[in-house]
């Protein structure tokens, strides 16, 4: 059975909270539900996150095994196969939440505003791709007052990030428009607290 999108995000918030105040569920880890696990999967959000080390989603959010799709890349950027990959989980388990997840003081989103400031200096082509992706939605903020504050301009450049990446996965594939129409499907973006273990969901549909 389908898990609502709204109930989906009330348990990553529970599961959120209790990370946070370093309390663990009885079965964390879900082990379990392995040898249930291997006839399939029913994962209830599917979550997009960035590559850091220090935001795996499953802990972050108190998760276990076959609760989550995850999928992970540096900047949280949403390229092709990831789009793919939002469509799979979101076709073949039915799973209704698509979480952008950010975070604070994310390399990738620095690496981008230091390129914007002293073009030139990425190194490699592939690394680029990922700046590249990160550029539009990052870019306009030098030209405001932010651009003297290196902290609130990282800040915004990192939330801008994730609305841009939400934004793309919700007009970018005619698959989740249609479930998002007909189905139910949401696509939210959050940014989790490196400083504070919380995470903070942008634009909160569950807060009206």
């Amino acid at each position: 059975m389908n898990v609502p999108a709204l109930e989906a995000l009330r348990r990553l918030r529970d599961g959120n909270e209790r990370f946070a105040s370093g309390l663990r569920r009885l079965d964390a880890t879900g082990l379990g539900r392995r040898a249930d696990l291997v006839a399939g999967q029913a994962p209830f959000a599917i979550v997009l996150g960035c590559s850091d080390s220090r935001v795996p989603a499953e802990i972050v959010f108190d998760q276990g095994l076959g609760d989550l799709f995850v999928i992970r890349v540096a900047g949280n950027v949403v390229a092709p196969s990831q789009i793919g990959s939002v469509e799979f989980a979101a076709e073949r388990f039915g799973t209704r939440l698509v979480v952008i997840l950010g975070h604070s003081q994310c390399g990738a989103v620095t690496a981008t505003l230091e390129e914007l400031r002293r073009p030139g200096g990425t190194p490699s082509r592939n690394l680029r791709s990922i700046v590249d992706r990160i550029r539009p939605s990052v870019e306009g903020l030098l030209a405001t007052d932010l651009a003297k504050d290196p902290a609130g301009l990282l800040k915004a450049a990192i939330r801008a990030n994730v609305r841009a990446s939400a934004n793309q996965l919700r007009h970018g594939s005619e698959v989740l428009e249609r479930l998002t129409d007909e189905d139910g499907l949401l696509v939210v973006g959050a940014e989790y607290s490196l400083e504070s273990g919380r995470v903070e969901v942008l634009d909160d549909p569950a807060r009206g």
